[in-house]
């Protein structure tokens, strides 16, 4: 007798193509804490809006390497001929206002990490209370795009000089960064995260 494979049934945005899969079994949705790696991901849904996620994480080793790791303090000090140089590279999504946005907000992480307790991890899960809000989802058409909470970190990362960071833009954040559970209650990431 054949073995019966065993189906794992997930949420149905990641669909078939594989890294999408991968990053929604590894890393949606887990609870990240790293000051650099909140950076990252946030300046990457800024860079996605308007775009299919699919199109960020096929290009997110290039943006990497276009953005220096996403290490902050060296993207704060970008320049002119870093803006040519990144609106040159086809690797990347190049679009100079969100460019020229992720270095303006290097600087405003820059300004956080020496204002705020517990630094831009802190700062950002505040909006959340320090703990991952669990929903239960049954259906994708439930997940909300924006929450008051979303609202209120856009509202703030704003008015610090932050730039694409609208409440949609900052819920999906939300959602990478496992500051909310929405995996579906039938999808085998939801009790695992």
């Amino acid at each position: 007798m054949p073995a019966r494979r065993l189906e794992v049934r997930r949420c149905p945005w990641p669909g078939e193509d594989p890294l999408c899969v991968a990053y929604h079994d590894e890393e949606w949705g887990v609870p990240e804490h790293d000051h650099q790696a909140l950076f990252e991901k946030l300046m990457l849904d800024g860079f996605q809006a308007g775009l299919a996620w699919i199109t960020i994480l096929r290009k997110r080793e290039n943006f990497r390497a276009a953005f220096r790791e996403f290490k902050p303090e060296i993207v704060a000090r970008f320049g002119k001929r870093d803006v040519t140089r990144l609106m040159n590279d086809a690797g990347i999504v190049r679009n100079r206002a969100k460019i020229e946005g992720s270095i303006r907000s290097a600087r405003a992480w820059l300004e956080i990490m020496e204002s705020e307790p517990g630094g831009f991890d802190g700062f950002i899960w505040s909006f959340t209370d320090g703990s991952t809000a669990q929903n239960r989802w049954k259906r994708i058409e439930d997940l909300p795009s924006e929450t008051p909470q979303s609202k209120a970190m856009s509202k703030e990362l704003k008015a610090r000089g932050f730039t694409f960071c609208g409440p949609t833009i900052c819920y999906a954040f939300m959602q990478a960064c496992g500051m909310v559970n929405d995996h579906l209650t039938s999808c085998f990431r939801h009790k695992e995260v």
